[in-house]
């Protein structure tokens, strides 16, 4: 080869199946120890705060720092039940697809904290445009799950006739927009809706959800483009868990050393918060979103985190990835360090924590069981066929009510 002859770049994981797992690129900083700027800060002035990461809990479960203290003992408390109820779920969902009962699941194994640590900073009204790994949202914003459960099956009882695929919820009550299961997407309508929110001189904000391989796409850049120039009330949330479908994050980064990174060339202010710490992920989301509501611009956030299961039912994760990867993670089990840091203060126990395990997952299965009696993939009801023909036009055209009527509907 020529000495001046051009070499590609491809970025290769740390590690490959069968090694030993590395997160030694990983710089984390002592608990406590990241600032807390006030709300209405320059983006300029908070540049380094996309390069480090906020941590409130330390290695024995205390909270310290300038971020601790948003919550009460009552609210994480209910925050660890969130989290244990959508591990739960996850659980008895996996089973149910591998039984046959539904075509796809996709589970929030070890990243819990993100999604229902970041709802409980919104208020009614507020409108999430998430992505197929934020169901935490629902969760914990009291959505029922056999609600959630009957959309998974596509049976009788499906809120949305059977028109979604498994896991892609909709519920504009709670505040939960259609999932759509084109890449990226979502960020452009985000940020669009909480410039109508403006407009319209309305209080409600926006939060955009998109995962570390998904912000390759061109979608999320114009997102950032609208954002930053018409200061839209939304928040940009990154969620980096490491892998994509089956390629490492360094693909999607490309040369930016964090997602977080890329507000700067927009112009906003951009934080990265350890994701598997609920109490980091709650102070900073409230931070973000009072800094949206008070019509300062949007943020964009990277909440660290680790896909600890496979990306759906359709994956195998050793293909691409050490089988102790997520042994070897240090950001820790998101529900173990709230349930550790509750104990420490006194508010909970290992006692009261497996008893809180057996009422939640007894809450899950009597849920499951209602859901099926409506029916599953394979048995009992079904969407009737009569409503893919309902709900596109005010009034329906001549050719689709021929349609029907030769269809016997």
């Amino acid at each position: 080869m020529p000495p001046d002859a051009l070499s590609l770049h491809v970025p290769e994981p740390a590690v490959r199946p069968g090694g030993n797992p590395s997160f030694s690129d990983l710089d984390i900083p002592e608990a406590g120890a990241v600032r807390r700027p006030e709300v209405d800060v320059a983006a300029a002035e908070i540049r380094d705060l996309a390069y480090t990461l906020i941590r409130v809990l330390d290695a024995d479960g205390v909270a310290v720092g300038p971020w601790a203290g948003s919550l009460t003992d009552e609210e994480l408390l209910a925050g660890l039940r969130d989290m244990m109820k959508l591990r739960a779920f996850d659980a008895r969902m996996l089973m149910a697809q591998r039984q046959g009962k539904t075509s796809f699941y996709m589970q929030h194994l070890g990243e819990e904290a993100v999604s229902t640590a970041f709802r409980r900073a919104l208020e009614p009204g507020d409108m999430n445009f998430p992505t197929y790994r934020q169901a935490g949202l629902l969760v914990a914003g009291g959505y029922p799950l056999v609600d959630m459960m009957c959309q998974i099956y596509s049976n009788e009882a499906d809120p949305l006739l059977g028109r979604q695929l498994p896991v892609m919820y909709s519920a504009k009550d709670h505040g939960f927009f259609s999932i759509s299961g084109n890449l990226a997407t979502q960020t452009v309508q985000a940020v669009g809706w909480a410039m109508a929110s403006a407009i319209k001189n309305d209080s409600r904000i926006a939060a955009a959800w998109i995962g570390d391989g998904s912000t390759a796409e061109s979608d999320f850049h114009a997102a950032l483009v609208f954002a930053s120039t018409y200061r839209a009330p939304v928040v940009l949330n990154v969620v980096n868990n490491q892998w994509a479908i089956s390629t490492f994050q360094g693909f999607a980064r490309g040369g930016s050393s964090t997602f977080a990174a890329r507000g700067h060339g927009f112009g906003i202010p951009a934080l990265r918060v350890d994701g598997n710490d609920y109490l980091a992920v709650h102070a900073v989301a409230k931070w973000a979103v009072e800094r949206a509501r008070r019509n300062l611009g949007p943020t964009l956030v990277e909440y660290v985190t680790y896909r600890a299961g496979a990306h759906s039912t359709s994956d195998d994760p050793s293909a691409y990835r050490p089988k102790t990867e997520f042994d070897a993670w240090p950001l820790g089990d998101p529900v173990a360090r709230l349930k550790t840091h509750l104990i420490a203060r006194g508010a909970w126990s290992e006692e009261r924590h497996r008893q809180g395990e057996a009422e939640i997952l007894d809450e899950v299965v009597a849920a499951q069981r209602e859901a099926e009696a409506h029916g599953t993939l394979h048995a009992g009801g079904k969407p009737s066929p009569r409503d893919m023909f309902e709900g596109v036009f005010s009034e329906m055209p001549p050719h689709l009510r021929r349609q029907r009527q030769q269809a016997g509907y």
